[in-house]
């Protein structure tokens, strides 16, 4: 993994660097908790934002150039996983489907996530750098309910978006219901 650490030191800024790190440790955590590899997360955790400081214009070329969802465009949130996932497979040769989906959707989610890439969504949003009103809420969920955590990650994300009027991808929307779904099923 010296390739990916070596990355992330010449391309990110310290902030990002912190979040990346402090990502990977909460992955760690959870993926230990529930039942994950956490080889898997590790490397999940450090590619999953090798991309989010990248200039628009430059991820708008590799949305084109890679041919992805043109509802990427100028749009660098939600570009940059996906992106990464592709150069991750493309270029590192990591060809897990699992750690690639990890990465592609750890800021959307989707339906029917895997374990890992729960693990990976709700370490983006809980790493001990992050500080908004709910997440200490959501860091005591995590440790009881990895489902529900997501969920209610995704609730909190939801409503923020639609507050501030921007664009919210339908996958959220489809692992939302998903989860609800499910914790129905299962008498939550």
């Amino acid at each position: 993994m010296d390739y990916i650490n070596s990355y992330i030191e010449k391309n990110l800024n310290e902030k990002r660097k912190a979040h990346v790190y402090g990502v990977v440790k909460t992955a760690g955590e959870l993926a230990a908790k529930y039942g994950c590899d956490p080889v898997k997360a590790e490397t999940a955790a450090l590619f999953h934002d090798m991309f989010r400081s990248t200039p628009v214009d430059v991820l708008n070329m590799y949305v084109r150039q890679l041919q992805l969802d043109p509802v990427l465009l100028d749009n660098a949130n939600l570009a940059h996983g996906p992106i990464a996932a592709v150069i991750m497979e493309r270029d590192y040769g990591i060809h897990d489907e699992d750690i690639i989906n990890a990465v592609k959707y750890h800021t959307t989610g989707r339906a029917g996530m895997s374990v890992l890439e729960k693990v990976i969504y709700l370490a983006d949003a809980i790493e001990p750098g992050r500080n908004y009103p709910t997440v200490d809420e959501l860091r005591k969920t995590a440790a009881v309910s990895l489902d529900q955590a997501c969920l209610d990650s995704m609730e909190r994300s939801i409503e923020y978006i639609r507050e501030r009027e921007l664009f919210l991808h339908e996958d959220t929307i489809k692992a939302r219901d998903y989860l609800k779904k499910k914790g129905e099923q299962n008498g939550l």
